[in-house]
């Protein structure tokens, strides 16, 4: 009785499922472990994550170029909140106050979390808004630990100061084997309205005026009446882009040509369109009809 360790059985599965499949060549001799057997069932398993879209494919409708003096603006209001953020848990520790879900939100902030906001606001300004580093690079700029950047991007979605959109692109690989794989993620700087209350005067943005408000409020009504008039298909491709947009686009073409087929049979005057039309107006000719002789014996 041979007996394999868990690796080495797990290998070995793998190897008879390929032959199965045709992936691999036919072994009549005894199977035997390798160490490079190893790396490519682990390249077998590179899963993407849920929520991801294409590489290459909304980009431009996401970013979004900073305005001037705008990433400044979020630093200074970041560093204000990280000295709000000692103050609500000192408020905590003493036990004067119940926070609210926002200001527990806020407490959390940490220094590491606002210097991988820097750097993220950094790349921002230099690439007119388009940022999407890795999490090695953002460990490897900062000096923080890998998990360290991860926990703060989260925490910096959830406070509300960037929107995070994952993404995969394509792989060029020959033969069996993944043909998507993870790649770094995109992100949208911007300055969170929960903050406000905690930031000085100075450093809130100033309210957009009635007219302008008047204006978006306008505009927005425009757009809605406007796509009120689209079919199906040009109403997916309007609203979303990328893959789902390309398939809810063909799922509204289909129900276009089903609506435009249904509008052609009643529409159609062929005889049985017209007996439909005379069955259904029969009723009313009698009603019609009675009447008159009603009238004429009064």
């Amino acid at each position: 009785m041979t007996a394999y360790t868990l690796g080495e059985a797990g290998a070995l599965a793998l190897a008879r499922i390929g032959r199965r499949a045709g992936a691999l060549p036919q072994d009549t001799g005894r199977f035997t472990c390798s160490v490079d057997a190893e790396p490519a069932a682990a390249v077998l398993r590179q899963p993407v994550l849920p929520g991801s879209r294409e590489a290459g494919t909304f980009e431009e409708a996401f970013f979004a170029a900073p305005a001037t003096g705008e990433t400044d603006r979020v630093l200074r209001a970041a560093r204000r909140a990280l000295d709000a953020a000692r103050m609500l848990r000192r408020i905590e520790r003493r036990g004067d106050r119940a926070l609210t879900a926002s200001e527990r939100l806020v407490a959390r902030l940490s220094a590491g979390t606002v210097r991988v906001l820097e750097e993220l606001l950094a790349l921002a300004r230099l690439n007119r808004g388009r940022v999407y580093p890795s999490y090695d690079h953002l460990a490897r700029v900062t000096g923080l630990g890998r998990a360290t950047v991860a926990r703060g991007l989260k925490l910096l979605e959830e406070i509300g100061f960037l929107v995070r959109q994952r993404r995969f692109m394509r792989l060029r690989a020959q033969g069996a084997g993944p043909r998507i794989a993870q790649t770094s993620n995109a992100y949208r700087l911007m300055l969170p309205d929960r903050l406000l209350q905690h930031l000085p005067r100075w450093l809130r943005p100033a309210p957009l005026p009635v007219d302008t408000e008047e204006h978006v409020a306008e505009r927005a009504r425009e757009q809605a009446v406007i796509r009120q008039t689209l079919s199906c298909r040009e109403l997916a491709l309007a609203t979303l882009d990328g893959p789902l947009g390309r398939m809810l686009a063909r799922l509204g073409a289909g129900i276009d040509a089903r609506e435009a087929a249904s509008r052609a049979t009643y529409d159609d005057p062929s005889p049985g369109a017209s007996l439909t039309m005379v069955r259904n107006s029969l009723p009313n000719y009698l009603t019609h009809r009675a009447a008159k002789t009603d009238i004429a014996g009064q």
